[in-house]
């Protein structure tokens, strides 16, 4: 079983990136589906067939689904919006415009990505190829398990007993009515099944992330950014693909000072994000829509490659036993040392580069363990431990 997620700054050809690959990896023998869980769906114009929130067939081994994310908001959110309706109406704001507040930023987008793990766990499909919203949207979906992880083991459970000691008291004298065990069970349910998804993204022998990005200055800067947070959060990026390259024929005449930029940010791009496979595709001769294009667009993508396989494996963390203790190796590109924080609070260790924070469980070997020290080089973060505090 395969994942193949694209993402990419808006307007770089993300979504016909990835229904090039999928045509291909039907055309290799693999039964396929094609999903795309941005909001603004644009899939069905790029394969010429209309799809809908269930898979649709293409072609031989070829599936296509836009998710529709209010469908499996009203799926995985009924019960909890009913109650901040409610909620709501005893506050008084029962403005019709406050049904945006009924679902927090981002959750949309996370009820469509839900889908992977049914997809995956279905025996149905040989590969699963998904269209992402843009980098910013994609980045913020993917830590939001992370998060809710913390919130769900730390917070949560005393929220609910303090709700269920409070519910009768809190409705007898407000009318307030705090959140049932149903809007608590629905909570949690959804909480575990985010984190079994995000199970399936991290294993790097069935999921890859592919950053898709045209030769300009402004799309590099971005990919660079996501690339960072990705190895932050453990995500495995195994190739970065330049789109709309403009061919030889263009060196001279009207497209010449173009054709040399492009030239500089090739360059750039294959320094930036080595030893990743860089993949190439031309700018094509006529729009690509429909599946025959869709197929050359694939064709030439991967050429001589397979588009099913693991292009690149690269290990995103690493403990190594040392004399007097344990060093755990974080990958993080593209970051200044300036940049990055340390913080361990018992046996999880919060690391934030820029803007962007993690919060790592320490795994077994490191737990009791306090940090002595830690240095940045060669795009790589070296945290080092001592002995525990009983030894």
């Amino acid at each position: 079983m395969r994942i193949i997620v694209y993402t990419g700054k808006g307007g770089v050809g993300k979504t016909s990136v990835a229904a090039a690959t999928a045509a291909r990896l039907a055309k290799e023998g693999r039964r396929t589906l094609i999903m795309s869980t941005d909001a603004a769906h644009s899939l069905s114009d790029s394969v010429g067939v209309q799809l809908g929130g269930d898979p649709v067939s293409i072609a031989p081994r070829l599936w296509g689904q836009e998710i529709d994310s209010l469908k499996e908001t009203e799926k995985h959110w009924g019960e909890v919006r009913q109650w901040l309706t409610s909620l709501m109406n005893w506050a008084e704001l029962s403005d019709v415009t406050n049904e945006e507040m009924l679902v927090f930023p981002g959750l949309e987008e996370l009820f469509s990505l839900m889908q992977l793990k049914r997809h995956a766990m279905s025996g149905e499909y040989d590969c699963i190829v998904v269209d992402c919203a843009p980098t910013g949207e994609t980045l913020r979906l993917l830590s939001y398990p992370n998060v809710l992880h913390w919130w769900i083991e730390k917070i949560f459970p005393y929220q609910r007993r303090l709700a269920k000691v409070a519910r009768p008291v809190a409705k007898m004298v407000s009318g307030l009515e705090l959140p049932n065990d149903n809007v608590m069970n629905k909570i949690e349910t959804f909480v575990r099944e985010l984190e079994d998804m995000q199970k399936l993204m991290l294993d790097p022998d069935m999921t890859s992330i592919r950053l898709v990005v045209n030769a300009e200055k402004m799309v590099i800067a971005e990919a660079r950014r996501a690339f960072t947070y990705l190895c932050l959060f453990g995500f495995n990026t195994d190739a970065v693909v330049i789109n709309r390259i403009l061919p030889k024929e263009a060196a001279t005449g009207y497209w010449t000072e173009w054709h040399s930029i492009q030239e500089k940010y090739e360059r750039e791009i294959e320094s930036s994000f080595l030893p990743l496979p860089i993949l190439r595709i031309p700018m094509m001769q006529t729009e690509v829509t429909g599946l025959t294009m869709l197929e050359r667009m694939g064709e030439a993508a991967f050429a001589e490659r397979i588009a099913s396989d693991v292009l690149h494996r690269g290990k995103i963390q690493d403990i190594r036993k040392e004399e007097d203790g344990y060093v755990l190796d974080l990958s993080i590109p593209f970051v200044n040392k300036d940049d990055l924080q340390l913080s361990q609070k018992g046996d999880e260790l919060t690391v934030q580069a820029g803007p962007y924070k993690r919060k790592v469980l320490l795994p077994r070997v490191l737990m009791g363990r306090d940090i002595e020290g830690a240095r940045f080089t060669e795009r790589k973060l070296s945290i080092r431990f001592g002995g525990k505090s009983d030894e």
